[in-house]
């Protein structure tokens, strides 16, 4: 191979090593320009989102606010609130009406009266707030009335100088200073009135629901005494606070009858469970069947004391076996014992058991053995 060979053939080579590295070139450019778009997409898709949630926190927000300026109105837009605001906004515009007239006219007198208008005004929105505090602690009615006729008083006093002074420009600006001097007290006083009927009433409630409790407690300490004593007795023991009287009493019912539920004794216990299996028996009865399902199942959880039940030497189900003779007969003694003589049996003689009562007499066969012909 020549020298021209050679050097063709490198010139060939660096070519195709030129055209490689160009394409790994391009193919990383693409590659960084796709990552590019990919992150500037996952960039809006999260801006958007960020944008969403915070439209979504916004409209939250806005029904949050539009939400508590309604609660905000209707609370502040009841009948109740609506009076006693609206009262005390009469008051200030009474006082604020009162006092100028008042001011000139002890001024034009001596400047040293200056103060007497607030001194007046003082003192009858201080036996006023008096009045509405007697009310509060429940003080004696001469209190009260005593305090009342002190506002009055006060109150009578400004709107004479009101009116004396309107007078001098115009009647109907005289009586005008002079109503508008005694509008603020009488509002207020209204106000309390009409507050105190309120409080009546719920104080009505209250000492109705008093009195039958009371009734109750001396019902029941009649009715109970040991109970109740002990009772007494339990919470003085306990540490202060810590048991109250209801539940000392459910405790010392428990310790006197042995249940926890008030008003239940053993008694009532045994004769609610001799209704319910006199019931089971009626229901048996009247749906043919001797022993139901039901009945057996109330006897197994609900256990009542034989003499409920039946009478000594009794049996709760009839048996068709009769019972063997307590002592044997003379004839008998000296040979062997004859078998007794079988019941006859007809069709139709007696009701067909229930399949559950089968079972359950079975069980309980197994379980309790049979002497005479008797359960025990």
């Amino acid at each position: 191979m020549d020298w021209n060979e050679q050097r063709r053939l490198d010139k060939a080579a660096a070519a195709e090593q030129r055209r490689k590295d160009a394409d790994a070139a391009a193919e990383r450019a693409l590659k960084l320009r796709a990552a590019e778009d990919e992150r500037r997409r996952s960039n809006r898709q999260a801006d958007k989102a960020v944008a969403r949630a915070e439209a979504q926190q916004r409209r939250r927000e806005k029904r949050e606010r539009r939400r508590e300026r309604a609660q905000a109105w209707t609370k502040n837009t009841r009948p109740g609130v609506v009076y006693q605001r609206g009262t005390l906004a009469l008051v200030a515009a009474s006082v604020a009406a009162s006092l100028p007239a008042q001011i000139m006219h002890f001024a034009a007198l001596s400047m040293w009266l200056v103060t007497l208008p607030f001194a007046l005004e003082g003192a009858a929105w201080v036996m006023a707030a008096g009045v509405a505090y007697a009310d509060e602690k429940n003080l004696p009615a001469w209190v009260r009335w005593l305090l009342r006729g002190l506002c009055l008083t006060a109150a009578g006093y400004a709107g004479w100088i009101n009116y004396d002074y309107g007078m001098q420009t115009n009647a109907a600006v005289g009586y005008g200073l002079a109503a508008v001097s005694l509008l603020g007290p009488l509002v207020f006083e209204i106000r309390q009135w009409v507050m105190n009927l309120s409080f009546d009433a719920s104080e009505k409630k209250k000492r109705a629901h008093d009195k039958a409790r009371a009734k109750h407690d001396k019902q029941r300490r009649k009715d109970h005494k040991d109970v109740t004593k002990l009772a007494k007795r339990l919470v003085s023991a306990a540490p202060f606070g810590s048991l109250t009287f209801e539940d000392a009493f459910v405790a010392a019912w428990e310790i006197f009858y042995g249940t926890a539920t008030p008003g239940m004794t053993p008694a009532l216990h045994a004769q609610q469970l001799a209704s319910r299996r006199s019931l089971t028996e009626a229901m048996d009865e009247a749906n043919g069947s001797r022993i139901s399902a039901r009945a057996v199942l109330l006897q197994r959880i609900h256990e009542a004391p034989s003499a409920l039940i039946s009478g000594p030497g009794s049996s709760q189900v009839a048996t068709q076996v009769p019972p063997t003779p307590a002592k044997p007969s003379v004839a008998h003694s000296k040979g062997s014992r004859p078998k007794p003589t079988p019941p006859r049996r007809r069709k139709g003689d007696t009701a067909p058991f229930h399949p559950l009562a089968k079972a359950a007499a079975a069980d309980t066969a197994r379980r309790i053995p049979a002497v005479n012909g008797h359960h025990h």
